[in-house]
This record gives structure tokens, C-alpha cells and sequence, in this order.
């Protein structure tokens, strides 16, 4: 690594956490269905433009229909705003790293009524302004229209390098211009794998894709 350019890109150490919207099958056929009672109006989906969770009225009630597709998977995204996530899959990311997210607990009816296992609306909290776009491969958007007035262009491909001195022990974050996405480090990976959730051949709905090659 050259000691002049310290956070250069490099394979397998930082990621991309997404829902794996590549997988096989209908997808999920899970719907909130008091949203509208949940929404801040003008909002049209529950998660303010701001981030994080607003005051709610009630819990957000799920319920399942086969006819939209199947029982959700560990992750699913596009709920509202936020991520859907399994029990275990709550479990692990605040054993790994408990300060990074924000969660509220949902009721949740399975088709012939009855409780279905434990599922959470949930936020990644923490931003870190921790791209070095020097060391990085991208296009920056500059636009008074994007908050703080630019935008990762990560479309044709890209290449992220980190700053590590601003992500010094934390896992997973957003950045201010990078929009809803998601990075983590390997540790947070790893560590997700060995609490048995999500495979190369099995993701359970988590995909990691290399930020060394995007």
C-alpha cells in the first residue's frame, strides 16, 4: 500500500449491504397494513426525509398474503423506507454493532390469523463521512439539489476507499452523499455469516457486494 495514499481500496475489507433483490422466487408477499395510519403527511411512506423513525400511533401491523409472494426472509427491503428484519437478524446486528441501528417491533398475522414470528422495521442511525473520494473510483454528482450538495454516482462501476480514522471501531454506516446505502466492514460480515444467517448460496435476503469492485 502506498504509505502516502493510507486508504487506498482494498479487496474484502469494506462492503455494500443491501436485500438481495437477486434471489430466486416471487420475493416476499408481506404488506404493512396500517400504513396510512402511520404516515406524517405529506409523507407517503413512513420513514421522514430526515431519517430515523417519527412518532407512531400504533405498531406497524404486517400481515402475509400468498398471493403477493412468500414468507419474508431474514432482510427484505422497501418497507415504507426501512428494512424489514428477522428476530435473529436483530439480534445479530446489536451483538455486533449495538449503537449503529434503530428498530420498532411490529405485529405481525399470519394468513390464517395467527402470530407470526417476531419482525422489526429497522434504520441504520449512524452516518460517518468516511469516503475518501481521492482514493475512491466514482463520478461525483455536484448539485445544490442532494443534501450537502453532491452524490455518489456509483452507476458503470466504482471503486470506495474508506477513511479508517473516521470509521475507527464502528461496522456498519451510511454517508451523508451516498443516499440510502449501506457499507460495512468485513468484521460485521463475518460476523453475520457465523451466527448462521445468509450463505454465498443462501443469502437469507442479505447481499455484501465488495466496495473494492462495484
Amino acid at each position: 500500500m502506498d504509505s502516502s495514499k493510507p486508504n487506498q481500496p482494498a479487496p474484502g475489507e469494506f462492503y455494500l449491504l443491501m436485500p438481495d433483490t437477486t434471489r430466486r422466487g416471487r420475493g416476499h408477499g408481506v404488506e404493512i397494513e396500517n400504513e396510512d395510519a402511520l404516515l406524517t403527511p405529506p409523507r407517503l411512506i413512513i420513514r421522514p426525509e430526515e431519517g430515523g423513525f417519527p412518532p407512531l400511533a400504533q405498531r406497524p401491523r404486517l400481515v402475509l398474503d400468498p398471493k403477493l409472494g412468500d414468507p419474508p426472509q431474514d432482510l427484505e427491503g422497501g418497507m415504507s423506507g426501512y428494512w424489514l428484519v428477522s428476530g435473529r437478524l436483530k439480534k445479530a446486528f446489536t451483538e455486533i454493532d449495538p449503537v449503529a441501528f434503530e428498530f420498532v417491533e411490529c405485529d405481525y398475522l399470519l394468513p390464517d390469523g395467527t402470530e407470526g414470528p417476531t419482525y422489526y422495521l429497522c434504520e441504520v442511525a449512524r452516518e460517518l463521512d468516511a469516503v475518501d473520494e481521492e482514493a475512491s473510483k466514482f463520478r461525483v454528482i455536484v448539485d445544490e439539489g442532494y443534501p450537502g450538495g453532491k452524490f455518489y454516482d456509483l452507476r458503470g462501476g466504482a471503486s470506495l476507499a474508506f477513511k479508517r480514522d473516521v470509521i475507527a471501531n464502528n461496522h456498519v454506516f451510511r454517508t451523508p452523499y451516498s443516499g440510502d446505502l449501506v457499507y460495512c466492514d468485513r468484521i460485521f460480515r463475518d460476523a453475520i455469516r457465523a451466527a448462521g444467517i445468509g450463505s454465498d448460496g443462501e443469502t437469507r435476503g442479505l447481499r455484501f457486494k465488495d466496495a473494492f469492485d462495484i
